[in-house]
């Protein structure tokens, strides 16, 4: 590998590359303190129903046992609006919501003391269709409906049932929820420090759980200090969930007086914590005969669960970047996220433009076999330039030639002779077939809309 002195060019040596190949890298899992007690989350097996009785006797015979009235503080959690109760008092809205905390010597015997947290229920009626959860009869999950964010962007003339065009294509697209399978789970350990309390945590925001920390427990911000370990991977899905997990040990940490270490195992990761959101979109588009794009009516539904998370700024993502890098001077794009008694769907690669995207990319496509034109044309046509302005209103002065950058992508993969070839092959075999794909797309930088403004730092400085 060549080295490089200077910051930039050449080829750098990635700092953890050696020690995570060698296995010296320590994550949470790999912690140890003395009097460490190991946590465990009694949670609920029902989709929708009311609390009615939480038997911790059993429970309480085996180790610590912390519920929702051992809460010091506000018993909310959530980075946008803290709905999400960290343990639940009288109704569950999910499989695996939180019922009680436990803490033993072992994480054997905290498993063993979740189990025995024994609930009685009263079933509720449950939602699990985003498309049924607005309707009126549907039951709903907080307040008095299940919308849980909606926006839309307007450009020129929305009226899409006047639309005069050469050809109108429609269709609807769906893709399904995605757990990001990173390879280290969800994990936390949380030291009380005196009147202080340090948390190590596999995470991706630091601030997050100190803030989230500091609200829950009543205490002070500067009594949160909150250590970022060696992360195995995230992607998005430990964002805002460490939240949940540094509350969890600290809760219990602060009541032992000792170090308490929660690490989910597969099971528990896949099934409680956020995923990439489900989505469905219909796109009814009108084109001229050259496939240009003349009017786009696109409609987005997001499911984001049974809590609100990050849903916002992901359907936000998800409707800015519909339209895909093109050019069209009438588009009216309405997109919608509601609640359902799944497990809640949050941040995850890309922050909803994939979902979006996939659906812009595949309309085009269909755009071309309707109208009889390469997939490459109908794309070329519809580039946008410079000069012109996105579906926001942004207008692009950035000097790139994405007629050209579609040219070298074309020539660097072979496109063309690929094409030829499939085409050869599947003349030749009634059963397999090969095939080659083309996508364009777009992808924002910083947080979404206002994020910004809403992650406004404060600093103190000490000398």
């Amino acid at each position: 590998m060549t080295e490089c002195r200077g910051p930039l060019g050449g080829s750098h040596r990635r700092p953890d590359a050696m020690a995570k190949a060698t296995g010296q890298t320590r994550y949470v899992g790999d912690l140890a303190l003395p009097g460490m007690l190991h946590a465990a989350i009694a949670v609920s097996d029902r989709a929708s129903a009311k609390v009615l009785n939480l038997d911790t006797g059993p429970a309480r015979s085996m180790s610590g046992v912390e519920t929702a009235a051992d809460m010091p503080g506000e018993n909310q959690v959530g980075v946008i609006f803290p709905d999400q109760p960290l343990l639940v008092t009288d109704r569950v809205r999910m499989v695996g919501d939180r019922l009680a905390l436990v803490a033993a010597r072992s994480p054997e015997e905290a498993w063993a003391a979740a189990r025995a947290v024994m609930p009685a229920y009263e079933d509720l009626p449950g939602v699990f269709d985003p498309e049924k959860a607005l309707e009126n009869a549907s039951p709903t999950l907080h307040g008095d409906d299940n919308l849980l964010k909606a926006f839309q962007v307007l450009r020129g003339e929305t009226d899409t049932d006047q639309l005069i065009a050469d050809v109108v294509v429609e269709a609807r697209f769906e893709v399904g929820g995605q757990d990001h399978a990173y390879l280290e789970p969800q994990a936390c350990l949380a030291v009380p420090e005196g009147d202080r309390i340090t948390i190590i945590a596999s995470c991706q925001c630091p601030f997050y759980i100190q803030q989230a920390v500091a609200r829950v427990l009543a205490i002070p911000l500067a009594s949160v200090r909150v250590e970022q370990a060696p992360t195995g991977g995230a992607f998005g899905g430990k964002e805002d969930y460490p939240s949940i997990m540094a509350l969890h040990a600290s809760l219990l940490a602060l009541k032992a007086r000792r170090p308490v270490k929660i690490v989910y195992d597969r099971d528990e990761d896949m099934a409680a914590t956020t995923k990439r959101h489900p989505s469905w979109v219909r796109i009814r588009t009108g084109v001229d005969a050259e496939g240009r794009l003349l009017a786009q009516d696109i409609k987005v539904l997001l499911d984001g669960g049974a809590y609100v998370t990050l849903s916002p700024v992901v359907l936000s993502r998800a409707i800015i970047h519909a339209g895909g890098p093109y050019h069209c001077e009438h588009v009216r794009v309405e997109g919608k996220a509601v609640f359902t008694n799944s497990v809640p769907f949050g941040a995850f690669r890309g922050f909803g433009a994939p979902q979006t995207l996939l659906a812009t990319e595949r309309h085009m496509d269909r755009i071309a076999r309707t109208i009889g034109l390469d997939p490459v044309d109908v794309r070329r046509v519809n580039l946008i330039r410079d000069g012109q302005d996105t579906a926001t209103g942004q207008v692009i002065d950035d000097g790139v030639d994405r007629e050209a950058i579609l040219d070298q992508a074309l020539a660097l993969s072979d496109y063309r002779v690929k094409q030829a070839n499939h085409t050869e092959f599947n003349a030749g075999h009634p059963y397999l077939r090969r095939g080659v794909g083309l996508a364009t797309f777009q992808h924002g930088a910083g947080f979404t809309g206002a994020g910004e403004v809403h992650l406004d730092s404060v600093v103190h400085v000490a000398a």
